[in-house]
């Protein structure tokens, strides 16, 4: 019923995909409340006014450029693949959905570097951006007409195109490079690193909304943090608080308060999670004792 979808904020998710499950995960940690019935393309957020639009990821980009859709979540690449990078601001880098874009060869052939690669057959569901890369490329080499690199588009298993004889080279995305290595396939160059974004069309088309736009991407932004942070705390001698807060500064200081004992502080600190050991490590090479990591659940930075 398209009447209930009026004065509501219109989000696009992907509706598959390697970006799907983590999408679904950060509606949730923000809190977003929804029931997807038989896999419907639209459903309505029970506790905000809201309504999700569950869409291709290629196609996201056009919808919230456009001005059909206000918010979204899709890959970087996506956006620069459907030119739409003029007419969508990218919010938030979302730390998912990390993978590069690259040009890949057979290990075994004679083609080792972009440079040998260049005025001969490419295959890609890049078209866009291996077009910019590869005509660049071959502008550099001063190859023109018939010599010019060729670039043809297929829309899946990119991976087979060399082993069929349809390329001399394929320009895909890697997460992994697993799929590559089995179909002995190697990188020779990135075109560009992409991950998940969330983004917002350039233009408002709804200042009503702004509210609304602000609240969620404040509530993403705090989902994302906590999967990134942990809190750390520890007890430290107040005469090592100086080299203890070098350790874990925190997002802005760490939080130190007194112990019975005079000589000693307790300090708390979010510290990157990907950092924990190394952090437990250099707080214990300075006396620091009771090294406690905590999980975020949620959080607001």
């Amino acid at each position: 019923d398209v009447d209930s979808l009026d004065g509501r904020l219109l989000f696009a998710i992907p509706k598959k995909g390697r970006l799907h499950e983590k999408c679904m995960e950060i509606l949730a940690g923000a809190d977003i409340q929804f029931r997807r019935a038989n896999r419907l393309d639209v459903c309505l957020v029970k506790n905000h006014p809201i309504a999700l639009v569950f869409l291709p990821a290629s196609d996201i980009p056009s919808f919230v450029g456009m001005g059909n859709v206000d918010l979204g979540i899709t890959g970087h690449d996506v956006i620069l693949e459907a030119k739409m990078q003029d007419h969508v601001s990218e919010v938030l880098r979302l730390g998912f959905g990390k993978c590069a874009l690259q040009v890949q060869v057979p290990e075994a052939g004679p083609i080792k570097t972009v440079e040998q690669l260049a005025g001969k057959r490419v295959v890609t569901s890049f078209e866009v951006l291996a077009g910019s890369y590869f005509s660049e490329l071959d502008e550099k080499l001063q190859l023109a007409g018939d010599k010019k690199t060729k670039i043809e588009y297929v829309s899946g298993s990119v991976e087979a195109a060399c082993a069929l004889g349809l390329a001399d080279g394929i320009v895909d995305l890697v997460e992994s490079g697993d799929t590559m290595r089995a179909a002995g396939l190697h990188a020779i160059a990135t075109v560009l690193d992409t991950e998940a974004v969330f983004i917002k069309s350039s233009v408002q088309k709804h200042p009503a909304l702004e509210p609304l736009i602000r609240l969620i991407t404040s509530r993403i932004a705090g989902v994302i943090a906590a999967g990134r942070y942990v809190i750390c705390e520890y007890n430290v001698r107040r005469d090592k608080l100086h080299e203890a807060a070098a350790i874990t500064p925190g997002r802005r200081a760490p939080t130190i308060s007194p112990l019975e004992d005079e000589a000693w502080v307790a300090v708390s600190s979010m510290v990157l999670k990907r950092q924990t050991a190394e952090v437990m490590d250099k707080l214990e090479a300075i006396g620091a004792e009771d090294i406690l990591i905590f999980n975020l659940d949620n959080c607001r930075v």
